[in-house]
């Protein structure tokens, strides 16, 4: 009974939002609309879809690519690297980075050399495959994989907690630092949103699981061009 009620107020609040989801044929038009969801209200909003990994490979995502400058020598990974560092480092010629001091949110670590992060694909390149990238051009798969115009969809980590994660969702990988599960969480549900990716029932349960534990958290996302 309380299920049953609690589905009919989230189901209440979607359609009283403006703006729904967007999908593929329509996010182009409402690309310049950040749209602000209650998480519970955003896990909800993400379509439900079995996932399909039948021919994947991650050369179907080129990065990479030469990022927002392509005269500067820096691609996009180094570009998330000078964007979030607490203590920027010096950059030497073809964009090496010496020094610096980057915070890993998902293991609470303080790092002191670009060589020791990974810059993770908050949804993982085999899962955006799985929910819906299969079906894109390489064009926009490429636009996904070096996206650096949303702050949620890449993020500087240690090396050791992106290779921990992998290609798992949040139903089978959450942060170590439990403390920063709902911003997780919140990420997670923007980058789907963003690019119009569906969720399937395991993932769903898992993030309407995380929503129920962060009631004060919202989604933020714009959808991609």
């Amino acid at each position: 009974m309380i299920k049953n009620l609690k589905r009919a107020a989230l189901a209440a609040a979607l359609l009283a939002m403006p703006f729904a989801a967007p999908t593929p044929a329509h996010a182009q038009e409402r690309s310049s609309v950040a749209v602000t969801l209650p998480v519970a209200v955003a896990a909800h909003a993400l379509p439900l879809a079995a996932e399909v990994r039948d021919g994947y490979q991650r050369t179907s995502f080129r990065h990479w690519n030469a990022g927002k400058n392509p005269t500067d020598g820096c691609n996009t990974r180094a570009e998330v690297l000078l964007s979030e560092a607490v203590d920027p480092p010096e950059v030497l010629p073809g964009c090496k980075l010496s020094g610096g001091r980057w915070w890993s949110y998902y293991d609470s670590k303080w790092l002191t050399s670009a060589s020791a992060l990974d810059v993770d694909h908050v949804v993982p390149l085999a899962e955006a495959w799985d929910s819906g990238a299969s079906q894109w051009t390489a064009k926009r798969r490429e636009a996904y994989a070096n996206d650096l115009d949303a702050p949620t969809s890449l993020v500087a980590v240690s090396a050791a907690s992106n290779r921990s994660k992998a290609d798992q969702d949040p139903a089978e990988w959450l942060p170590p630092t439990t403390e920063v599960a709902c911003r997780y969480a919140s990420e997670w549900i923007a980058t789907k949103l963003r690019w119009g990716l569906t969720t399937d029932t395991v993932e769903r349960e898992a993030l309407t699981q995380l929503a129920d534990e962060c009631p004060g958290t919202t989604v933020t996302y714009e959808p991609a061009p």
